[in-house]
C-alpha cells in the first residue's frame, strides 16, 4: 500500500511499465507485490520460531532463547502454513487478499493440528510464565483484571461460524470485485464523477487526486459491519457504540495522516521549484548510489522500516520511499522493482517498531507509558526481517553472477545460524 502513490510522481513510470509489457497500472503494481510476497515467504519462515524464543527470553523464569526454540518443528509448521497459501494468493488474485487468505488458511490448518498435538513438544515439557509475583514492573498491566463469571455467564453466545461471518461476508465481497471474468471492475471504478471523485489540479498545481469509494477496500469492510448487524442481531445500540469506540481509535492516526500525506506530496513533487533541481527522492538516489553501490539492497529494508518507524506507517512509508529505492535500483543497473519489493517489506517489517501501533496496542492492554520497552523487545524480530530480506533481495538482483553470490550466501548464515540455534537447543530441552 502507498506504492503506486509513490511511483506515480515521476510522469515516466508509466512509460517504464508500458515497456514492461504492463498495459494497465494496477497489473504493474501487482507485479511487484507478488516480489513482495515471495520475499515475505521466505523471510517470514522463522518469525513464529522467533517469537516464541523471544517470549521465553524476556519473559521466562530461565531468560532462556533456548526453551522457545525447543518448539521449532511445530513454529515452522505453522510458518509454512500461513506463507505458502500467502505467497500463492499474491501470484494469482493480486496484492488485496494475500494477508487475509494466508492468515484465514493457515488458521484452518495450524489450530485443528495444535488441538491433536501435530509436531508439539513432548506430554510435561510445557512453557509457562513465572509466578506473578515475580513479574517485571514492565509486564504489568494497568488494566483492572475482569471480576470471575460463572460458567453459565462465560459460555460463548454465538456458534464459531457465526463469530467468523464477517471475515467470510469480507473475503466473499473482495473476490466478487476483483474477480475480472464478472467484470465489477469496469463499473465501481469508472469515470462517472458519483464513482470516482477527482479533484484536478489542486491549487493551482500539476498534482490531481481523486477517489473511488466503491472499489476501496475500506468501504468492503463498512459494508460487512452493516451486514453484520443482521449475522449477529446485534441492537443499533450495541452496533453505534461499536462504530463511535472505532472512530475513537481512528482519530488520533487520522490526525497525524492529515499532516503526512501533504508533506509526502510535497516530498515526491519537489521538482518544479525556480532553482530546477531534481525531485528530492530521485536527487537522495543519486547520493545514496554513489555512497552504497552494489550493496545497497542489503540497506533497502532498513530503510523502508525507519520510514514506518517515522512516519508512522507502511503506508506513508512507502509513499515517501518509493521513487527514491527505485531511482537507487535504476542508478546501481539493478532491477528497480526488486528494490522497490524490498521498500516494501522493510514497511511491512517497520510495523512492530513504529511507534503509533506501539502506542495503540501498549494503550488497549494497559501499557501506557512502556512502549519504549516493547520496542526494545521487538527490535530484534525487525533486525532479522530486514537484514534476512535485504540478503535474499541481494541474492535475487545479482542471480546473473550465480546463485554462490554474496546474498545468497549470506542468507544461508542466517539459515545456519537458526539451525545451529536449535541443534544447541534441544541437548538443552532434554535436560
Amino acid at each position: 500500500v502507498g506504492l503506486g502513490t509513490g511511483l506515480s510522481a515521476d510522469p515516466d513510470m508509466a512509460e517504464f511499465a508500458a515497456n514492461l509489457g504492463f498495459e494497465r497500472w494496477d497489473l504493474f503494481l501487482a507485479n511487484i507485490a507478488a516480489r513482495v510476497a515471495l520475499i515475505h515467504a521466505i523471510a517470514g519462515t522463522f518469525i513464529p520460531l522467533l517469537v516464541v524464543a523471544t517470549m521465553t527470553r524476556f519473559f521466562g523464569v530461565n531468560r532462556s532463547f533456548a526453551e522457545g526454540l525447543a518448539v521449532w518443528r511445530f513454529a515452522l509448521f505453522a510458518a509454512f502454513a500461513m506463507t505458502l497459501p500467502y505467497l500463492i494468493v499474491a501470484s494469482l488474485l493480486g496484492p488485496e487478499f494475500p494477508s487475509m487468505f494466508g492468515g484465514i488458511i493457515g488458521l484452518a490448518i495450524v489450530v485443528p493440528a495444535a488441538k491433536r498435538g501435530f509436531l508439539m513438544p513432548a506430554a510435561g515439557s510445557e512453557w509457562h510464565f513465572p509466578e506473578r509475583s515475580a513479574w517485571d514492573p514492565d509486564w504489568s498491566s494497568s488494566l483492572a483484571a475482569p471480576a470471575n463469571q460463572d460458567s453459565e455467564d462465560s459460555a460463548p453466545t454465538m456458534s464459531l461460524l457465526r463469530a467468523w461471518s464477517p471475515y467470510v461476508v469480507i473475503a466473499v465481497l473482495l473476490v466478487i470485485t476483483r474477480l475480472r471474468i464478472l467484470d465489477l471492475e469496469s463499473v465501481l471504478r469508472s469515470a462517472h464523477p458519483l464513482v470516482t471523485w477527482a479533484w484536478p489540479q489542486l491549487l493551482g498545481s500539476s498534482i490531481s487526486a481523486s477517489f473511488q469509494p466503491l472499489w476501496s477496500p475500506g468501504s468492503i469492510f463498512i459494508l460487512a459491519s452493516v451486514i453484520t448487524i443482521g449475522l449477529h442481531r446485534l441492537p443499533f445500540t450495541q452496533f453505534s457504540r461499536g462504530v463511535a469506540d472505532s472512530l475513537k481509535t481512528l482519530a488520533p492516526a487520522s490526525m497525524a495522516l492529515i499532516f503526512t500525506v501533504p508533506m509526502v506530496q510535497v516530498f515526491i513533487n519537489s521538482s518544479s521549484g525556480a532553482a530546477g533541481y531534481e525531485q528530492m527522492p530521485l536527487a537522495l538516489a543519486e547520493g545514496v548510489a554513489e555512497l552504497t553501490g552494489s550493496a545497497w539492497p542489503l540497506f533497502s529494508p532498513f530503510i523502508g522500516g525507519l520510514g514506518a518507524f517515522v512516519a508512522g506507517s507502511n503506508t506513508v512509508s512507502n509513499m515517501m520511499f518509493s521513487l527514491f529505492q527505485f531511482g537507487v535500483g535504476e542508478r546501481i543497473g539493478y532491477d528497480p522493482l526488486w528494490i522497490v519489493a524490498l521498500q516494501a517489506v522493510g514497511g511491512a517489517a517497520g510495523n512492530i517498531i513504529c511507534v503509533h501501533n506501539v502506542v495503540a496496542a501498549s494503550a488497549v492492554v494497559g501499557l501506557v507509558g512502556k512502549e519504549g520497552a516493547v520496542i526494545h523487545k521487538t527490535l530484534l524480530a525487525f533486525a532479522y526481517y530486514a537484514l534476512f530480506s535485504g540478503a535474499i533481495g541481494l541474492g535475487i538482483v545479482n542471480l546473473a553472477n550465480g546463485f554462490f553470490n554474496a546474498g545468497f550466501l549470506l542468507a544461508a548464515a542466517i539459515f545456519a545460524c537458526f539451525v545451529v540455534a536449535i541443534a544447541r537447543a534441544r541437548p538443552a530441552a532434554l535436560n
